[in-house]
């Protein structure tokens, strides 16, 4: 049987190709795969990126504080507008996603009991993704422009 230039024969099975009754197969003695090493760090984000995923992190700011998370925690070492934007998204998405999320879970479980009490629960928790849009999209609209922004309404819980 014919062998291929790394020790396997023809169909892909490494040995000599026969085997007797109650025999093992041969060692394989092929070499470790050398690999070549990768940069520790990801390149910095160009200008253009960097604004980017500024905005996009304020942009998440609709769908809670996860979005500003995972920027923040990938790209804050990359960029320094990011860094900071996605910070202060992170800051003002924490507080409010929080008590959205209890006050989902209190309407739940109160719809069952009060359907009103629940209901007033409810509207709370889309008053509040409502309030998290509006200022989630002017942020980012600012930080698309290159202009850092604040919110008025921010704990600093991330320094």
């Amino acid at each position: 049987m014919a062998k291929t230039a790394h020790g396997s024969s023809a169909n892909g099975h490494f040995g000599s190709g026969t085997r007797t009754a109650g025999s093992e197969p041969a060692a394989d003695h092929r070499e470790p795969a050398h690999y070549e090493a990768v940069p520790a760090s990801a390149p910095a984000l160009t200008p253009a990126e960097d604004r980017q995923w500024a905005f996009m992190a304020h942009c998440g700011g609709i769908l809670g504080f996860i979005p500003s998370l995972i920027i923040y925690l990938v790209f804050r070492d990359r960029g320094p507008f990011t860094a900071q934007e996605s910070r202060e998204a992170l800051n003002f998405t924490v507080p409010p996603t929080i008590v959205a999320a209890v006050a989902n879970i209190i309407a739940v479980v109160l719809s069952g009991i009060s359907p009103a009490t629940g209901t007033v629960f409810a509207f709370l928790a889309v008053g509040i993704w409502i309030f998290l849009t509006v200022f989630s999209v002017i942020a980012a609209v600012h930080v698309n422009r290159g202009q850092p922004y604040r919110y008025a309404l921010s704990f600093r819980l991330i320094h």
